[in-house]
């Protein structure tokens, strides 16, 4: 008789612990299916109700990972790392984890926190659960290296992935296209208003030149004349004025012109780039 009501006490704690789970699975699906359909605040309400009633942390792994996705997606990016943090402690095998690393650095990309993606890129490949994955590192230590608008190191790092790449090139592109601040500034010293041409800025250039010339003539000649008084005054009031303002103006053209170039390629990765995005 006792076995008997043991027998029975155990199956009936295994049919309602089947059915609890069955029941847990279907608020997962729900929660899934509000996901997809971008209710992101209504799936993260339902995922967190599905994880108070998870008393067995069955489904701590995909609660967590998903929380973080829709915050992800909603531009909660502070939110969506400590949901992929959790996701990281609750992995249960390599796969997941990497998943979860993976996806705190692309959030630390998307909210522009470089230098910590790229710390996590170099851990990374000191992580023994990351033995074969080098080219998702680089993959996505480019990706931040061009967020930070380091497109000559953002080519290196997809040029390790395939000399090749499509993404590579496209940085390599970029940073050709882009001109030196320095070398704009150098140049306007020496004469004013190349450094404007250099950037593109040509007529700019051109009338920053001629207003130099100009002014310059006239304090030349003021001084030649003998009215010194006149000299200084054209000097100081006019002559340096265009001066600096040339060399200020190269600076400002220089770092326009570069900041188009970004914005164009920016906007290809945007629109057309069919690959996988932070």
């Amino acid at each position: 008789m006792k076995i008997r009501v043991t027998i029975i006490f155990f199956l009936s704690a295994f049919l309602f612990s089947v059915k609890a789970q069955d029941h847990l699975s279907i608020q997962l699906d729900y929660a899934n299916n509000l996901f997809k359909n971008r209710q992101y605040f209504d799936a993260i309400t339902e995922y967190k109700r599905l994880q108070f009633f998870d008393s067995t942390k069955t489904f701590n792994y995909e609660i967590d990972y998903k929380i973080g996705e829709c915050y992800k997606a909603g531009g909660k990016y502070d939110d969506a790392i400590k949901y992929f943090s959790f996701a990281e402690l609750s992995a249960r095998n390599e796969d997941e984890y990497c998943d979860s690393k993976t996806q705190i650095i692309r959030t630390n990309i998307l909210r522009k926190t470089t230098d910590r993606a790229l710390q996590l890129c170099d851990e990374l490949e000191k992580d023994q659960r990351f033995n074969g994955k080098s080219d998702q590192i680089n993959y996505w230590r480019g990706w931040a290296l061009i967020l930070a608008d380091n497109w000559e190191n953002a080519a290196k790092s997809f040029a390790k992935i395939n000399s090749n790449h499509e993404l590579k090139k496209l940085a390599e592109q970029t940073d050709k296209a882009k001109v030196s601040v320095t070398f704009a500034k150098v140049i306007s010293y020496i004469l004013p208003g190349a450094g404007a041409i250099y950037s593109g800025k040509i007529l700019s250039g051109l009338m920053s030149l001629g207003w130099n010339l100009l002014s310059g003539y006239w304090t030349v000649n003021s001084f030649m004349e003998d009215r010194v008084f006149d000299g200084v005054v054209v000097a100081e009031l006019v002559w340096l004025r265009f001066y600096r303002g040339a060399i200020q103006n190269a600076e400002e053209f220089a770092l326009e012109k570069n900041l188009e170039v970004s914005n164009k390629s920016l906007r290809y990765l945007q629109n057309e780039y069919k690959g996988i995005k932070p």
